[in-house]
């Protein structure tokens, strides 16, 4: 599985164009902005786009969605409680799967509620649940403190510190890093109290 990573928008947003190698199937990830370079790489490369999928519904992940569509056919997938136009619903564990490869869906409520990761191939598309050196914010609509402590310390990391992490935002040092590096200098992993995690985000 080939990432491309491409830089979006003025909000610092990441759009993936994932290419499947030996069948040249691919899939997008969080289409916003800047469509006609996302468009540019599946063309340059000859990619069949066979899903546009969303790591949450908030605009700036999701707001290219039609236009995408109409340009490659795909079908938009999002998390069974997305509240956003979407032609397919994913459930925690399903397995998306475009050409010889596959990802599966881990429900990661906290950011939003129908927040997910994707795991596949030694990748982690983290979305906003998790960035390099921080985490996604909580204070928008659908956002919940305990929800994410859940998702980080009962979900993330238990995983592979080998994964290569590819996050929602260029908000950290780098634009990827490992699991196994966000567990050691990521203050939101490191090893504390569910009070204590409130605390540090705010919520008394």
């Amino acid at each position: 599985m080939i990432v491309h990573q491409i830089a979006v928008g003025n909000m610092q947003n990441f759009t993936y164009v994932l290419e499947d190698e030996s069948t040249s199937e691919g899939i997008i990830i969080d289409p916003s902005w800047d469509l006609d370079e996302v468009m540019r790489v599946v063309k340059k490369n000859n990619l069949r786009i066979k899903y546009i999928v969303n790591t949450h519904h908030h605009f700036d992940h999701t707001i290219g969605n039609e236009t995408i569509k109409k340009e490659t056919l795909a079908l938009i997938l999002q998390y069974k409680t997305s509240t956003i136009k979407h032609d397919q619903e994913v459930s925690h564990g399903d397995k998306i799967v475009f050409g010889k490869s596959e990802l599966s869906v881990i429900h990661t409520p906290g950011h939003s509620k129908d927040s997910i990761c994707l795991v596949g191939d030694g990748k982690l598309f983290s979305g906003d649940t998790l960035f390099v050196g921080t985490c996604g914010r909580i204070d928008l609509p659908g956002g919940d403190a305990k929800e994410l402590y859940d998702s980080i310390v009962n979900v993330l990391c238990k995983m592979d510190d080998d994964l290569i992490m590819y996050p929602g935002h260029n908000y950290g040092s780098t634009p990827t890093s490992t699991l196994g590096m966000q567990k050691k200098m990521n203050f939101v992993m490191q090893p504390r109290t569910e009070a204590e995690f409130l605390e540090i985000m705010g919520i008394s």
